[in-house]
């Protein structure tokens, strides 16, 4: 129960704050005279009505999993292509891979080539916020889960779901960030479903995590040693941050030196003409066991399952330390694609991933300086520079 106490307080008396620091009509009157109207729209649609807004089928699925999860996963309804799987990464949801828009945003360009897009969203966002018997706001029992059950439960049950929606024996996996490391927990642990992926596109890698270099990362360890047995869920949406950091230039500016400590500085190659709707999106919300689960591979320097202590590791698995995910078990072909500016995927560390996977097919370390942790997947040039490759990939192992 403490932990509807606490997110209700701090929403009440954040509001409040903000309320008199900014009214409201000072917020408004900021984004009407800084956005154009259109930004502003779409900064309150959710993923359906955004993909709708652009003229393209769309449809909402809820998957359910093996222990009882219920997730939202949308789609671009092309009925009868090859269907590809989207998976987004920490506190991001499904509509990161079309916010920027179609000529921009890898989720229409993979539908205008003739995929079947399907877009998941992990346990504990705000599409997926849903339990076949759990309360998320009641029982805390829901938020007993980091991206390790992501990738066991979650990835699982929705690459079942889309192979028996589309009658394909195989689809394409993208995954950005965590979406990359619930893949490997999934393929290390359930090497079957290796045979059910055609290619794996892994777009900021995340497994070893020792060369993590954001400025934040001491703000977020301690955080998280102070919040543990607190607070459970993690920034869920709402539109507090977004009302926060719209109120002048000056939060606006705040906001966006916290996004670049966080992913790397690329005002280059990133149209931060849409932060509204970015910000409108991201964060989605997440449990904060996944973040702890990432600051403890930073300090083990391994890739390995959550470390719950001496008698519970005993308890759980049988021995006194966590065991390592068998990388090696992943036998998919992988595409890795990463950059020198990611603030959240140090290039060192991917390539020690690499060395343990099996089957890398390709090994992509950009050599455009500026990028940074979502150029690949935002980036104003990234179609030319990332996307078409990752097509011909794509094409190439489906044919096989």
């Amino acid at each position: 129960m403490f932990i509807i106490n606490f997110k209700n307080i701090f929403r009440k008396y954040f509001f409040i704050i903000i309320s008199l620091l900014y009214p409201v009509h000072t917020i408004e009157s900021y984004l009407s005279n800084t956005y154009q109207k259109d930004i502003i729209k779409e900064s309150f649609l959710d993923t359906a009505q955004l993909i709708k807004r652009y003229k393209y089928p769309v449809e909402t699925h809820h998957v359910i999993t093996t222990d009882g999860y219920i997730l939202g996963v949308h789609r671009i309804v092309n009925s009868g292509k090859p269907p590809v799987l989207l998976m987004h990464g920490l506190l991001d949801s499904s509509a990161t891979w079309i916010l920027m828009r179609p000529e921009t945003a890898l989720g229409y360009y993979l539908y205008d080539k003739g995929y079947d897009v399907w877009m998941g969203n992990a346990r504990g966002n705000r599409y997926s916020r849903n339990h076949t018997f759990l309360n998320p706001n009641t029982d805390l029992s829901y938020w007993r889960f980091s991206w390790h059950e992501i990738g066991l439960y979650d990835l699982s049950a929705m690459i079942d779901y889309v192979l028996a929606k589309t009658n394909f024996k195989k689809l394409t996996y993208f995954g950005h960030s965590q979406g990359t490391t619930a893949f490997w927990v999934l393929c290390s642990l359930k090497p079957e479903y290796n045979n059910k992926i055609s290619f794996m596109h892994a777009l900021g890698p995340v497994a070893f995590t020792a060369n993590m270099r954001t400025s934040l990362l001491g703000v977020a360890q301690t955080f998280t040693r102070i919040s543990k047995n607190k607070i459970y869920e993690l920034l869920p949406h709402s539109y507090y941050l977004f009302n926060l950091c719209f109120t002048s230039r000056m939060m606006e500016t705040a906001c966006l030196e916290i996004a670049h400590q966080l992913l790397g500085r690329d005002e280059q190659n990133i149209n931060y003409t849409f932060f509204p709707i970015i910000l409108g999106h991201i964060p989605a919300g997440c449990n904060l066991k996944q973040l702890d689960h990432y600051l403890q591979l930073i300090e083990s320097k391994r890739f390995c399952r959550y470390d719950y202590g001496f008698e519970r590791n005993l308890k759980y698995y049988g021995q006194p330390t966590p065991p390592d995910y068998p990388l090696q078990n992943v036998t998919v072909p992988v595409g890795l694609y990463y950059t020198y500016n990611d603030e959240l995927s140090s290039e060192v560390d991917v390539k020690k991933l690499a060395a343990h996977l099996p089957n890398v097919i390709e090994d992509s370390l950009y050599p455009y300086k500026k990028w940074n942790h979502v150029t690949m997947l935002w980036g104003t040039n990234a179609r030319k520079l990332a996307h078409k490759r990752m097509l011909e990939l794509t094409k190439e192992f489906i044919s096989k």
